[in-house]
């Protein structure tokens, strides 16, 4: 049976088994659905997140928090879905409550949907900027455990939700300022007004997808914001034992008790040196014990190549990168026909081409008005071919190019 608090109606608290308290895993920014380079990634998403199905067994994991960017689009595919469907319900019959919050590459509606009907099979859905200050509520031995989650939240809709609902939320304030941080600032004042308002000691949990001062990007994640407006200060999420952070695709602890999990796959080359994983969570009677990183498996490398195109089809020392997903950058001073093709015989999973001759242009720095003063047509036709190909035209193509000006020419008279 529901329970009252105050004049707010709250689900029944959930209850774990565990003697030894609370364990939870913390992971975000699945992105299923996404392509690397146009290279479907849905089976390796699978294999790795229901891997994870795994460590909630091995490691007696009581609840999963997803934090954000549970898909890369907010319409993702019927595939995707089927995927991520399928990998919630691994994790579910693992034994795991599961807690998602959606982040700015999903719809908030889209994640949410049938969420009253989801909680009664263990997927708790937090998408309703109204109601972020309502968690999850699981008891363990020593005794409950909030888990709020938090959406992604653009700063002028998610202002207007929040001043619309000030007078049905008790200790809601409007939104001070803008950006980010004035969202996300009264968003944890209405978090820390319910959390205070409870009758026991209550351990908390944040769910939330933002880009918090500290942390490192990289190239695949899509910007929020221009410039630095996007960044809110990590004591914007003072009071919770535990902030569970999506957004960013790096693993990194900003604090300890406040850490972005990253992706569980590299979407960019910049990620190439990442150690993906997944945080291990220990809470007792006093709050946080304790953080554990496992790393997750990683079904194909990451490898940049840079060289003349032939010695890198030729040179022995490749051999170990043939297996990966391949950026070459190539610094032949002509640029070599087919390159990706031929690169891809020996690396069949070569996805990404840079040309960038040995020494560079001597015209690559010029003001393209510089570039163009004084030059006839003719002569620019010229250079045009030959910073596309890497070569001056020859004879013949030089008479052909200055034929093609004349009939240009004629038929402007002739207009």
């Amino acid at each position: 049976m529901p329970t009252r608090r105050g004049d707010r109606t709250a689900a029944a608290p959930i209850t774990i088994d565990n003697l030894s308290g609370m364990r939870v895993l913390h992971t975000s920014d699945w992105h299923i659905g996404r392509t690397f380079h146009g290279r479907d990634l849905l089976a390796d998403q699978e294999t790795v997140l229901s891997g994870l199905a795994d460590t909630v067994t091995d490691e007696r994991v009581d609840v999963v928090v997803i934090a954000g960017d549970l898909y890369d689009r907010a319409m993702p595919s019927g595939e995707a879905v089927e995927t991520c469907m399928r990998v919630l319900r691994r994790l579910r019959q693992a034994g795991a409550q599961l807690v998602i919050t959606p982040g700015n590459h999903d719809s908030a509606a889209r994640v949410g949907a049938f969420a009253e009907f989801a909680t009664a099979g263990g997927l708790h859905l937090h998408t309703r900027i109204s109601g972020l200050h309502e968690p999850v509520v699981v008891e363990d031995e020593h005794g409950p455990v909030a888990f709020y989650g938090i959406p992604y939240l653009e700063p002028d809709p998610a202002r207007q939700v929040l001043d619309s609902t000030v007078d049905r939320v008790p200790g809601a304030g409007t939104v001070e300022g803008r950006g980010h941080a004035a969202v996300l600032t009264e968003a944890m004042n209405r978090i820390r007004a319910e959390l205070s308002g409870r009758c026991a000691r209550t351990r908390a949990i944040v769910l939330a997808h933002a880009f918090v001062t500290g942390g490192q990007g990289s190239e695949s994640e899509r910007r929020i914001a221009v410039g630095g407006v996007e960044q809110v200060p990590g004591t914007v999420f003072d009071g919770a034992d535990y902030v569970a952070l999506g957004h960013l695709h790096g693993p990194q602890r900003l604090d300890e008790h406040l850490r972005y999990s990253g992706s569980p796959l590299a979407y960019s080359f910049s990620e190439a040196e990442h150690r993906k994983s997944v945080w291990l969570i220990d809470l007792d009677a006093d709050g946080l014990a304790g953080v554990e990183r496992r790393e997750l498996p990683v079904p194909r490398a990451l490898a940049t190549v840079e060289g003349r195109l032939e010695d890198l089809l030729t040179v022995a020392e490749h051999t170990a990168v043939e297996d990966c997903y391949l950026s070459a950058t190539l610094t032949d001073e002509v640029r070599p026909l087919e390159a990706m093709r031929r690169l891809q015989q020996r690396f069949p999973y070569a996805v990404h081409l840079e040309w960038k001759p040995a020494g560079g242009r001597a015209t690559a720095s010029l003001r393209y008005s510089e570039a163009l003063r004084g030059r006839d047509d003719r002569d620019l036709a010229e250079t045009f071919v030959a910073d596309c190909r890497g070569t001056e035209p020859t004879e013949s193509e030089r008479a052909l190019l200055a034929e093609a000006l004349r009939a240009v020419q004629a038929s402007e008279v002739r207009a």
